[in-house]
């Protein structure tokens, strides 16, 4: 994070604003709004401060006197010398200093704000395009109505009554959660809240004191954040503890709620930080104790996900679970790749295969998948490529036969190796494609020349892409 982003209160307290023109205006009567004391210098004013009570105006050059007594200081003029004086001379001071549209002079910047008051969103860019965070802001009044502003007053008024009731701290944020995604917040926001209150209060004398745990099984998808699903996200906020593994990428563990707790349990080859039955019994352990959990996989949980395994084991415990899909790698990655799995002049029909199983063999049913016109995916093949290329075209495909390899599809580090069923595996040796990796052989593999779209290093063709 280049700038830290806080709440700050300023009622009462007296701020500063250097300029007198139509941002300079802007940004005092911001201040006036969140209850400040201000103040506003400049050689001369435009009308909108006269019109607008609550602003002193001095009509005066900056000079260092005016900080006195200040809070923060903003400076809003079309004046460069002045704007880098302001910001010296309150930095000198500790005071919080903001020039308008000059981060590099600012030590706190003013955000985009969508206000639903006592609710309040803020958006900033750090000062990279504040265009931008107006446009999110934007996104966001459609999806957030006035009637949150009177959700979140409900709330306070009887956040003690709830607390007083339902003392266990983890207990009463489900509790709230059960109330704001429910019944109780639709009446609130459709202008009940006498109903609403009555609701709660019903609730709170019903709680039940017991906890009860649940497994959220959710597909995060191959890579890229913006495949997840909207259920997906909103049980990664909900639940308290994260049990995730190797092929879930960061910024997507990143998204889980900041205040739960985390549990890495990723598997790489040869290497498996917790074994499955261990993770299984792990699911089982902290639903018993009551928590909610999130089991967050790569792709989707029930394609070489190891999914049903874990549901099995819960089920025998009786334990709750729901099971969100997530976009599987043979989709996206291909996808991001530019290579379709299917098309009428190559690929027919499409098989997805896993490159090695429980015991780490490739033993595979070959003739099944060296058959014409299909296209064959590979998950976790990397390792024995030589082998499946060999064995492919000793099954009757031909070693001219089309194959790409995608490193990390979908993200920023996604890799595209191409070859054939003879030369791939000589080409991968030299490249060195680093895991996760997806490997697609078929004639539809041709078709990425014309089809490639995303290019996530520079325009045209993703960074380290082979062709052969």
């Amino acid at each position: 994070m280049d700038f830290l982003p806080i709440f700050i209160n300023i009622k009462g307290r007296s701020c500063l604003v250097v300029g007198g023109g139509e941002v300079a205006h802007r940004k005092a009567s911001v201040l006036v709004e969140a209850g400040a004391t201000v103040r506003a210098v400049a050689p001369e004013f435009t009308s909108t401060f006269a019109d607008f009570p609550g602003i002193e105006c001095i009509t005066e050059r900056f000079q260092t006197c005016h900080l006195e007594g200040v809070m923060l200081v903003i400076a809003a003029t079309n004046d460069s010398a002045v704007n880098q004086d302001v910001s010296q001379q309150a930095r000198a001071r500790n005071i919080p200093v903001n020039v308008v549209d000059n981060p590099d002079l600012c030590t706190f910047i003013m955000p985009s704000i969508l206000d639903r008051s006592p609710l309040m969103v803020a958006f900033s860019s750090g000062g990279a395009s504040p265009v931008l965070a107006r446009m999110l802001r934007g996104k966001l009044e459609t999806m957030i109505p006035q009637g949150y502003g009177r959700l979140t007053a409900f709330c306070a008024r009887l956040r003690n009554t709830a607390k007083a009731r339902v003392a266990h701290p983890a207990k009463r944020r489900i509790f709230w959660e059960n109330v704001l995604e429910g019944a109780i917040a639709e009446k609130i926001l459709a202008g009940d809240e006498t109903g609403a209150e009555t609701m709660l209060h019903s609730l709170l004398e019903n709680e039940n004191t017991e906890q009860t745990g649940e497994v959220y099984l959710v597909g995060a998808g191959p890579g890229d954040p913006d495949l997840l699903t909207f259920r997906a996200l909103r049980l990664m906020q909900k639940a308290d503890v994260v049990v995730y593994d190797n092929l879930v990428s960061k910024p997507i563990v990143e998204m889980t709620r900041r205040d739960a707790t985390r549990i890495f349990v990723g598997k790489e080859r040869g290497n498996h930080t917790i074994p499955q039955e261990e993770i299984n019994e792990l699911l089982v352990r902290l639903a018993k104790e009551g928590k909610r959990v999130l089991r967050l996989k790569g792709g989707d949980p029930f394609i070489f996900g190891r999914g049903g395994e874990e549901i099995e084991t819960l089920a025998e415990h009786g334990i709750l679970f729901q099971v969100v899909p997530g976009i599987t790698a043979a989709s996206g990655v291909s996808t991001y790749a530019g290579i379709p799995l299917t098309h009428r002049d190559h690929a027919q029909s499409c098989i997805f295969v896993t490159g090695h199983l429980k015991d780490g063999s490739m033993n595979l049913d070959w003739d099944a998948l060296a058959r014409p016109k299909q296209t064959i995916v590979v998950y976790m093949g990397l390792h024995g490529l030589e082998t499946l290329c060999a064995k492919l075209i000793e099954h009757g495909l031909p070693d001219s036969t089309p194959v790409a390899i995608v490193q990390q599809g979908t993200t920023q580090n996604q890799r595209v190796i191409t070859g054939t069923l003879a030369t791939l595996p000589g080409i991968a040796q030299i490249e060195k494609p680093q895991a996760p990796t997806l490997i697609i052989v078929g004639g539809v593999v041709t078709l990425r020349e014309k089809l490639a779209w995303f290019a996530p290093n520079k325009s045209g063709a993703s960074a380290g892409e082979h062709n052969a």
